[in-house]
């Protein structure tokens, strides 16, 4: 992508601007080959591989994925929560991750905020309104006087939608979106450049989100905001973004701009999603026939997959074949249908016995993927399991060939790891005392 020809600068403050890519478009975020991992050694978990992907100043760019596909993760690395494994994070083209001047530290704090999705767990319920919008101000000093600071809180909480009267009262006294808009207000106070709104409307009623969602851009246009906006749901996506990147289990797997990426879903598992989205007519969704993502499709065994531009500033995660095959149906300049309705008319017919294998092989293929990433409660791998097996190191194989048939692979290696280590002990004391016995003899 293009971040890759953004020069890291080192820096212990931010520039103006940020870098400028091939169509002088200016680059506020940049996130290049980045890995995020939780835990270490066996337990360790890759959240987020090799993700990749710039934010222009100015657009909304959202992320979107299924639930545990790493978007919150990738957000939170954003604002310094989260550490990286491997990969940059730059702002205005100076590094933003690791380890970083601390005032460097407070000049992003300052200008990258945080719209959270729990609008009520990410209030303090002990704190006033008043106290919750001006935490910022006080900690950046951000005010002239007493009078100053006022104004600009009562002028922010009359801008998302509610009343100076309000600032006196505590979070558990409001509604939900009464709530997110508290949150939207403590963080546009600081006048951020970047917000990463992490699925601000997901906690809130139907009837409340279209309102949400406007108050943010209202904000974008009237202050020059960018969002890195992260959601499950395409059908407000589209309405809100610029850009959009779609996520997949800790990978990118497609990135385009908003309507491109409607019309020319190219990677299944964007198909997927797009047709997923709701149906206003009732008879329509009733009828309507399901795409159905199976990752089983992909064979990277000696073909590897890359992230690669097909044209028309649009990204695909794929191997070469597959990366030919999306450039051919880009370049044909025909939409793809996503979603197919079924004739309700039409004779239904029963499935062939090849399609009802077919349909039961990638349901195993999907349950085993399943499996292997999902530990179970008591798949533990104790150091008891390996004392033991060094103890008893036949009981330790056979213990080994149990937990690895219930899927307790923790379990199986530590028993692994005991049994191997107590036959190599065995094998040593044997020896030994062979030796002794030649010795004696001699």
């Amino acid at each position: 992508m293009s971040q890759e020809k953004v020069k890291e600068v080192r820096s212990s403050v931010l520039p103006e601007h940020g870098p400028l890519d091939e169509n002088g478009r200016e680059i506020l975020l940049s996130l290049k080959n980045v890995d995020i991992t939780f835990g270490k050694g066996d337990t360790a978990v890759r959240a987020v591989q090799n993700a990749s992907f710039d934010i222009y100043k100015g657009e909304t760019f959202s992320l979107v994925g299924e639930s545990g596909s790493g978007k919150t993760t990738v957000g939170r690395a954003v604002i310094r929560v989260n550490p990286l494994a491997a990969g940059t994070i730059t702002y205005k083209g100076v590094r933003i991750s690791g380890k970083i001047p601390r005032a460097l530290d407070r000049e992003v704090i300052r200008n990258v905020q945080m719209v959270f999705q729990d609008p009520a767990a990410s209030l303090n319920e002990r704190a006033t309104v008043d106290y919750i919008i001006s935490e910022g101000l006080y900690n950046f000093h951000l005010f002239e006087n007493e009078a100053d600071r006022v104004r600009k809180v009562e002028t922010m909480i009359e801008e998302v939608g509610l009343l100076p009267e309000h600032l006196t009262r505590y979070p558990h006294e409001f509604s939900g979106g009464q709530r997110q808009r508290i949150g939207i207000a403590r963080a546009m106070v600081m006048e951020p450049e970047l917000v990463v709104a992490d699925e601000p409307i997901s906690a809130l009623d139907v009837s409340i989100r279209a309102q949400v969602l406007n108050l943010m851009k209202k904000f974008q246009e009237e202050k020059g905001l960018t969002y890195l906006f992260i959601a499950h749901d395409l059908s407000v996506v589209r309405f809100i973004s610029d850009r959009i990147g779609v996520i997949y289990k800790g990978r990118i797997v497609e990135v385009a701009e908003a309507e491109e990426l409607f019309n020319y879903p190219l990677h299944p598992y964007t198909h997927s999603l797009i047709s997923a989205i709701p149906i206003p007519d009732p008879e329509l969704e009733k009828n309507k026939v399901l795409f159905t993502y199976d990752p089983s499709i992909h064979d990277y065994n000696e073909d590897k997959p890359e992230f690669v531009c097909i044209g028309h500033d649009h990204y695909v995660y794929g191997n070469k074949k597959e990366i030919a095959e999306y450039k051919a149906i880009r370049d044909a300049g025909v939409p793809v249908k996503p979603i197919t309705i079924r004739d309700p008319n039409a004779p239904q017919t029963s499935d062939s016995e090849a399609e009802k294998r077919k349909r039961e092989e990638a349901l195993a293929a999907s349950v085993r993927e399943e499996e292997l990433l999902i530990h179970p409660t008591h798949d533990t791998g104790s150091v008891w399991y390996t004392i033991l097996s060094f103890i008893l190191p036949i009981l330790g194989f056979i213990a080994m060939a149990v937990f690895q048939h219930f899927h307790h692979f923790r379990n199986a290696k530590a028993c692994r790891r005991g049994a191997v280590a107590g036959i190599v002990f065995l094998a040593a004391i044997i020896l030994i005392f062979l030796l002794l016995l030649v010795l004696t003899v001699i």
